[in-house]
């Protein structure tokens, strides 16, 4: 694993977001509120950021102050996007690079979505149902399941 940005977050507790890429409507007004009063509570949150509602949530979470822990299924990145270089620069980040394939796959991602639900402290499962790619992870981890 490869490590870029403030490290001293792993000692925080951490909630995992992680959503299925298909959500229905209701639930993304709920996202979006809780991702607001998150960004603004100093709590450190964890995903790969990498379905459609994660990435949305991710640009509340930026606008605010609470840390956050980036979990890559691929290699780390070769340019830091400019949103993300302003986080490390105020030590609100720390990227981690679960795999050194080039892009990500399903394989890649399940990894990185486990390593995930190990180090939460509690997880938030967003549209997940028997069908969905998280699903087993959320039988898995169900008793850090945070409900909102």
């Amino acid at each position: 694993m490869d490590y870029l940005g403030n490290k001293d977050l792993l000692k925080l507790p951490k909630t995992a977001f992680l959503a299925s890429s298909k959500i229905p409507v209701d639930l993304v007004l709920s996202c979006y509120d809780w991702a607001s009063q998150t960004a603004q509570s100093g709590q450190c949150v964890v995903s790969g950021f990498s379905s459609h509602l994660e990435k949305e949530v991710l640009h509340f979470l930026i606008k605010g102050r609470c840390p956050i822990i980036l979990v890559l299924a691929r290699q780390m990145y070769r340019q830091i996007p400019q949103e993300l270089q302003t986080l490390l620069d105020d030590n609100r980040l720390l990227i981690i690079s679960t795999n050194n394939a080039v892009r990500q796959s399903r394989v890649t991602a399940l990894a990185r979505n486990r390593h995930i639900c190990e180090m939460a402290n509690s997880i938030i499962f967003v549209g997940v149902t028997e069908s969905s790619s998280l699903y087993p992870l959320a039988l898995e981890y169900n008793n850090k399941v945070e409900s909102w």
